[in-house]
């Protein structure tokens, strides 16, 4: 693997914490705990896994420019600036809706999540289309 594969790896990662944060929901909803605890659990190491390889690659390769021009740059620019201002709210909250929950404060854990899923879906979510705006567009 080279510095070069590292954003398709981060996109990568950032749709397998969706799909895990989505199935860890659902399991909830389910009344499955244990399922719950595991996938999410899972959610918040896939995205810690991303963080690593997302400085690794930015230190060594630096920013990549969006090339598009006219609406699709605005898209692409409302879509990133959304995403990294929700990205460094998502570490906190994703660490202290896991904390509550992992000491069985569930009352305290449920009202943050319910604030921490949405933000750490959409950006996981935008994560991979701005992979796909910047990588696979042009």
């Amino acid at each position: 693997m080279q510095i070069a594969d590292l954003p398709a790896v981060n996109a990568t990662l950032n749709g397998l914490a969706a799909i895990l944060l989505t199935t860890g929901y659902v399991m909830i909803r389910r009344g499955h705990r244990e399922l719950h605890k595991r996938c999410m659990l899972a959610a918040l190491t896939t995205s810690a896994l991303f963080l690593v390889s997302y400085v690794v690659y930015h230190a060594n390769a630096g920013s990549r420019p969006f090339p598009g021009e006219g609406a699709i740059r605005v898209a692409y620019f409302a879509i990133l600036i959304t995403h990294v201002v929700l990205a460094t709210a998502i570490l906190p909250l994703a660490l202290m809706t896991a904390a509550r929950g992992l000491t069985n404060r569930f009352d305290q854990h449920v009202r943050l999540a319910r604030w921490t899923l949405p933000i750490w879906l959409y950006v996981s979510v935008t994560g991979v289309v701005i992979y796909l705006m910047l990588y696979q567009m042009y």
